[in-house]
């Protein structure tokens, strides 16, 4: 394992002792999502409340800077005040570099028509259509791992040639059969799963920033 990689496993660990079985599955899911972004293609996410939430964040994380700063290029810099000398000079001083990742629980108005019109169950799955690409990863964050408009999206997934991280409970149910990799945090009750996926996710997080963006030492 890469150091840069070691050192932020073994930071969770520390904190986290419970998440000490879990490591071989982080870093497994992590090399999928490097994979990814390295082919410039993206990361989808989806779960239901909490994880609902936790899908937003994650997607806030790698859009921006998490914990280093992550300038854009000169030459785009260069682009933009060339456009416009006023607004370009402050967005080549403000606008950081992400790593493209799309929260799927975040489109009411398409989710609210699509679950009225069509299928309550079926809504990550009609937007992993729309949004998914082969050499793309859908993460579904479901405590139980039984979640079923998650599970949906798993067909769809597997369909396009998606690869799928399921982040999970104990017990992992029907997503961690389905997924590529499942991280299957060592708790059954629901607030104690998810007390122990922001962690996990926000390691995931300063590993990728630290590997395309260089992060703190």
């Amino acid at each position: 394992m890469e150091p840069k990689l070691e050192k932020h496993l073994n930071l969770l660990t520390e904190r986290y002792p419970i998440l000490e079985p879990c490591r071989d599955s982080i870093i497994d899911a992590y090399k999928i999502m490097e994979t990814c972004y390295e082919s410039d293609h993206k990361l989808l996410i989806a779960g239901n409340g909490g994880s609902a939430a936790d899908s937003e964040h994650i997607a806030g994380e790698l859009m921006k800077r998490f914990m280093t700063p992550r300038p854009i290029s000169e030459e785009m810099a260069e682009k933009l005040k060339a456009i416009d000398p006023v607004r370009g000079e402050n967005l080549a001083r403000n606008l950081e570099c992400g790593l493209m990742a799309i929260p799927l629980v975040a489109h009411e108005a398409m989710t609210t028509a699509y679950i009225n019109d069509v299928d309550g169950l079926g809504v990550f799955a009609q937007q992993l259509f729309g949004f998914g690409r082969k050499g793309d990863v859908f993460l579904g964050i479901s405590t139980s791992g039984n979640s079923q408009n998650v599970l949906s999206a798993t067909v769809v997934a597997r369909a396009l040639g998606i690869r799928i991280i399921g982040l999970t409970g104990r017990d992992g149910g029907e997503l961690a059969r389905v997924a590529d990799v499942a991280v299957r945090v060592p708790e059954t009750e629901t607030y104690r799963i998810q007390e122990l996926h922001l962690p996990v996710y926000h390691c995931w997080c300063m590993m990728l920033e630290d590997h395309f963006f260089g992060g703190k030492e």
